[in-house]
């Protein structure tokens, strides 16, 4: 009979330690200081937009279209985005990326001060950003693991990364409101800039080893054929994207339909809106907490469709409730489920995924959850329309359930396939019973 047992010499946390240990990477000690100020200026930047363009128009549908527009570039550029991700250094590329991003916001910034600001080109650099973001998140995601040297710690590396953009969410539209009130947009827009001067220094301050690059005389559209036939070839890799893709296709945009709860359901106003982000927040905040607690990645195959269930089950329930209070409490549990689920995915990909096809995979990963996001907010609105919020979410609730059912009942061959890679990674040993030796 096999056992499965952790590895020898796994490093021994405990307690606010074992949720921090990540930390003691110094690359990622760099990487989670200054990202921790540039994602509050992100999130700064995120409100004043489109509150900007709604003052400027008072349309709807143009504050719809230029969300859409932004978001666009990444479902597009993404998969190619991930080739490059895997061709060039991917520590050199981070740097551009973040100086392009301070760039796209000091433009803002200009526009705006200089009383030249107008849709046309809040559009245009909004589409800039989306281009950015297409290259600059599966460069990211990849990056991680040439800073942590441990696969054993990606699980908390990750986590803690969604801690920090959670925690960002929770700070930043509180500090754009008071800055609209007192600077205007472009306010916002030049803390933002300001902010990726810490992320910047961050990166150049760090010590990164050589990166074997991928050096293979063939075209872009080969690669990103080979990267396609890799990450939907390996059935574990298949099922966690197109799982995540449902999830985010069909669940994520309750997001976009807040502000009609808030307002139609609760008869409430901006702060009921800021109370039900705020609750899914704080959920996200405890799941990735829980995940940063936990000491390996084994076992986190099993949490990707229990965390897709609950979050589709936490969806339906708040689109049935009338109570404020329990709607509160729902969506604390919904963004639990929503932040293990992406989260876990994340981590499992990462860990799994060949070196030279890693930013590949990353990219259909950030094509599954944010590429599909202007669609999803798209098709919720429409249906909305139609059927009403509480029968869209109930509806994205469901499909969220049934792909969580569909992918459970994959896991013991996923479970199956994926051990042999932690075994080869070392992160489990495979041991055979043998009978003991006496002496003769």
């Amino acid at each position: 009979m096999k056992k499965k047992l952790y590895k020898h010499g796994i490093t021994r946390f405990s307690g606010v330690r074992n949720i921090f240990r990540s930390l003691r990477y110094r690359n990622y000690r760099l990487f989670f200081a200054g990202q921790s100020l540039s994602l509050i200026g992100t999130w700064i930047q995120r409100i004043a937009i489109p509150w900007l363009v709604y003052r400027l128009t008072g349309s709807a549908f143009l504050l719809g279209f230029v969300g859409f527009a932004g978001q666009l570039p990444t479902f597009l550029l993404a998969p190619f985005a991930g080739v490059l991700s895997d061709r060039w250094n991917r520590y050199h590329t981070l740097i551009i990326t973040q100086v392009l991003s301070m760039l796209q916001a000091l433009a803002l910034a200009l526009l705006y001060f200089t009383n030249n600001i107008e849709v046309w080109n809040i559009l245009l650099l909004s589409i800039i950003q989306g281009c950015i973001n297409a290259l600059d998140t599966p460069v990211r995601q990849s990056f991680l693991v040439e800073m942590v040297e441990s696969k054993n710690d990606l699980g908390n590396a990750i986590a803690l990364n969604s801690s920090m953009f959670n925690g960002a969410r929770l700070v930043g539209p509180s500090i754009a409101g008071v800055l609209i009130a007192s600077l205007g947009e472009g306010g916002c827009f030049l803390i933002n800039g300001i902010s990726f001067v810490f992320v910047v220094v961050s990166l150049l301050l760090m010590k990164i080893k050589p990166q074997e690059l991928n050096k293979k005389e063939t075209n872009i559209m080969k690669e990103f054929k080979e990267g396609f036939t890799y990450t939907f070839g390996f059935m574990p890799i298949r099922y966690i994207i197109l799982l995540l893709a449902l999830i985010s296709l069909m669940g994520m945009p309750y997001t976009v339909l807040m502000p009609v709860f808030a307002k139609d359901i609760f008869h409430g106003d901006s702060h009921t809106f800021g109370f039900l982000m705020a609750a899914s927040g704080v959920g996200a905040l405890v799941a990735a907490t829980y995940l940063a607690s936990r000491k390996t990645v084994l076992g986190l195959e099993r949490i990707i469709p229990l965390a897709a269930a609950v979050f589709g089950v936490g969806l339906v329930a708040f689109s049935l409730s009338s109570n404020l209070l329990l709607s509160v409490i729902l969506m604390v549990i919904t963004g639990m489920g929503m932040l293990m689920q992406t989260a876990s995915s994340n981590t499992i990909l990462q860990t799994i995924a060949d070196n030279d096809k890693r930013g590949r995979v990353m990219s259909f990963y950030t094509m599954a959850f944010m590429g599909t996001a202007p669609f999803g907010s798209f098709m919720a609105g429409s249906l909305a329309s139609l059927i009403g919020a509480p029968g869209t979410l109930i509806f994205g609730g469901i499909a969220c359930v049934a792909g969580a059912i569909v992918f459970a009942r994959r896991l013991p061959c996923i479970i199956e396939q994926v051990q042999p890679v932690y075994t080869r990674l070392g992160l489990i040993d495979d041991c055979l019973d043998k009978p003991e030796k006496t002496d003769s």
